[in-house]
């Protein structure tokens, strides 16, 4: 599989599967080359700032306007409603993988959320179990996909190229973009953020300065690949939360060419080019944010996406794992593999943490007592990838979330066993 190199989002990138397919110097001719129709995809207003807009121009083997009527599924998404208000801390043990045959939409399992699918902005997070590809096409009207696999490999086909994901990377795909998603093994499992907000980009750098974190070059978009296909093909569509279809009579995957910079992309989380602390104290895990949605508030998120890979730990006369603490953001962790530093037992992959706004949280009772006692000597912490999704609003479960027997009922214990260590008379 082909892939191309970004060089940094916003910019323009093109791709054609047949030589000649992309128009020079204009557009939208009128006739575009080898009989193909034009279509703008536009992921932002119209009239966004030049650094801010996304779109792409595609020309196709057949309008996306070329369909019937969509009719309501009888069958929708997992997961339900969201459930009652509640402020405590929650953690799940990951989701049984389905005994039935089950395709990425069907496995779609909604977990918490923090606007309604109508809302500009906030997200949406769920976890995805599948045991077959899909043999259908789907588009999100509702907003921007970001996939975390955690088991399985999977072959993502767009209308822009096709994408290999495995466990260990990533993959964004835009609102309203058209994909079809195929395992490559036997079982899939993982979580999807969905952003109803601003387009996911790299986060600034500030006094960083020019490299660091992740870097431009990494990201992967798929070269231009088309679908000639004259056969049924169900389309299905998430429009305000709900699942609708309609029987195309060709494939909708049949881009033979593009150019913008509205495109699905791929990212290795192994080449995050972690940065810590080389003298004392932890640093804030802002440090660690791969992509970030923001508002109109400066430095406020919509959506951070934070990872907590292998990295060197150094600080001296420092409690090492993060600090006991409460803040304004929502956090709702994952593990992909290994163990989280700050976490004894209790949180494994393909399971999930929810630690509300204000919500007091940290180490527990075994990793803080650990981390009090140890002589400090540079180490490192390997074999392992947590993440989270961070948001600036209140995430609310769906009444699955709550409901669900993968919901561990006694997390707070975690925290009990911290002793009371208090001596006035010993500094």
């Amino acid at each position: 599989m082909n892939l191309e190199y970004l060089s940094g989002f916003g910019n323009e990138f093109a791709s054609e599967a047949l030589p000649g397919a992309l128009p020079v110097g204009q557009n939208s001719p009128q006739k575009a080359p080898y009989g193909l129709y034009t279509e703008l995809f536009s992921g932002t207003a119209f009239t966004m700032a030049r650094s801010e807009a996304r779109r792409t121009w595609l020309y196709r083997i057949q309008p996306s306007a070329n369909h019937p009527a969509f009719a309501k599924l009888e069958r929708q998404l997992a997961g339900g409603p969201l459930g009652a208000v509640t402020p405590n801390r929650l953690r799940w043990n990951p989701l049984d993988s389905p005994s039935e045959p089950t395709d990425f939409i069907d496995g779609l399992v909604g977990m918490v959320a923090n606007a309604g699918s109508e809302k500009p902005s906030g997200i949406s997070i769920y976890h995805y179990r599948a045991n077959r590809s899909m043999d259908r096409v789907f588009f999100n009207a509702d907003g921007e996909l970001l996939l975390v696999p955690e088991q399985g490999r999977l072959r993502i086909a767009t209308e822009l190229g096709v994408l290999d994901v495995e466990p260990l990377e990533i993959v964004v795909l835009p609102r309203g973009l058209k994909f079809r998603v195929e395992l490559l093994d036997a079982q899939a499992r993982g979580y999807v953020a969905e952003n109803h907000g601003a387009p996911l980009r790299l986060p600034d750098l500030g006094p960083i300065g020019s490299n660091g974190l992740a870097n431009p070059r990494d990201f992967l978009s798929p070269v231009a690949h088309y679908e000639d296909l004259k056969q049924p093909t169900t389309l299905v569509q998430k429009f305000l939360g709900e699942l609708w279809a309609c029987e195309l009579d060709h494939s909708p995957l049949n881009v033979v060419a593009w150019h913008g910079n509205n495109v699905p992309y791929k990212y290795d989380l192994r080449r995050f080019n972690t940065i810590g602390t080389v003298s004392f104290d932890h640093p804030d895990p802002s440090i660690f944010t791969v992509l970030t949605s923001p508002t109109s508030t400066h430095g406020l998120a919509n959506l951070d996406f934070v990872i907590f890979p292998p990295r060197w730990m150094v600080a001296e006369n420092t409690f090492r794992p993060p600090w006991f603490h409460r803040n304004l953001m929502n956090e709702y962790m994952g593990l992909i593999q290994g163990a989280y530093d700050a976490k004894a037992e209790g949180f494994l992959p393909g399971g999930a943490s929810l630690h509300s706004c204000m919500s007091a949280h940290g180490p527990d009772g075994e990793t803080c007592t650990k981390a009090i006692n140890v002589d400090l000597a540079p180490h490192k912490i390997d074999n392992t990838m947590a993440f989270m999704f961070e948001t600036s609003q209140v995430l609310r479960p769906t009444q699955f979330a709550l409901q669900c027997p993968q919901l561990q009922p006694s997390y707070d214990a975690c925290w009990a066993s911290l002793p009371a260590t208090f001596n006035p008379n010993r500094r």
